[in-house]
């Protein structure tokens, strides 16, 4: 007997097979993805299954610990949020930095008239299970038919957008700082319900998979933002990088800025690597004036 969920999972699994044509797919319970031959990356995630724990209050913010139950394990969250936010912002951390380090950024977005929640990406340390960036693993996974976790930090990252969206019915933008920004590129992409994408500190992977042939070929595309980033259009995409930056070169980023498609804005910023002030005083400024009057 087949179980409503299970069925959930095979329509689901048969849309993407429609819309994307030949390819690999994979479902779960409640999600599927599927992948083209010439590496487009599609997700059907689940509706948003959260519980909610207010932690803090700030005048007329308040901080709340998110639990998502999402395919394949937990994912934790930190939102902070004005009563009637006009916007919001869903963020992706670097690679080992824990959605803590970003408590005060997350008030002052949400001072703004901005809700901001900072996902605690799969792998990097924090209360969501997971292992350090490991693309090599994460091709086992694909090769066998498996969720890799860099898509379903993609998911969690689209489920996220989901809830932001449906409780406070306002645009909500990806964003996301050096492989962090990877994550949220590829989520603007294949999520057009996203408003628009902010990347810091980042790049693609120069479209690497193209030296190969295959599946390797196939998935290397899949997570490229280099390859995704030009279909974010109509909706803005921004672009931040320090010319000193020596984790990520500011070449690599400014190629990724060169495969996005208008409308589009680089913008070299004082610093380092990663975000900090500057960039945010500029992405608050944007997004309160691609949604204004915001008050």
């Amino acid at each position: 007997m087949v179980t409503l969920q299970r069925r959930s999972a095979l329509l689901l699994a048969a849309l993407l097979i429609a819309v994307l044509g030949a390819g690999c797919t994979t479902s779960g319970d409640s999600a599927a993805y599927r992948v083209a031959e010439n590496g487009t990356l599609a997700i059907a995630a689940p509706s948003p299954d959260f519980s909610e724990t207010v932690i803090d209050a700030q005048d007329g913010v308040s901080l709340s610990r998110i639990v998502f139950e999402n395919p394949g394990g937990r994912v934790y969250a930190m939102l902070a949020a004005p009563e009637t936010p006009c916007a919001a912002i869903v963020y992706a951390p670097g690679a080992g930095v824990k959605t803590e380090a970003h408590r005060e950024r997350a008030f002052a977005y949400a001072a703004e008239g901005i809700a901001f929640m900072v996902v605690d990406i799969r792998g990097n340390g924090g209360e969501t299970a997971g292992y350090p960036v490991d693309l090599e693993k994460d091709y086992e996974a694909f090769e066998k038919g498996r969720w890799p976790q860099y898509y379903l930090i993609v998911q969690d990252l689209m489920v996220a957008r989901t809830m932001l969206e449906d409780r406070y019915g306002v645009p909500v933008y990806a964003a996301g700082s050096s492989n962090g920004g990877r994550y949220a590129a590829i989520a603007a992409a294949i999520d057009e319900d996203f408003a628009g994408y902010f990347g810091i500190s980042t790049s693609g992977f120069n479209r690497a998979g193209e030296q190969y042939t295959g599946t390797l070929r196939t998935f290397l595309l899949s997570i490229d933002p280099d390859c995704a980033i030009g279909t974010i259009s109509p909706r803005p995409v921004r672009i931040f990088h320090s010319p000193l930056d020596a984790v990520i070169s500011y070449d690599r980023g400014m190629a990724l800025f060169n495969h996005a498609r208008e409308p589009k804005d680089f913008i070299a910023f004082n610093g380092t690597h990663g975000i900090c002030g500057e960039v945010d005083d500029k992405v608050i400024a944007d997004v309160l004036t691609f949604n204004a009057p915001c008050t």
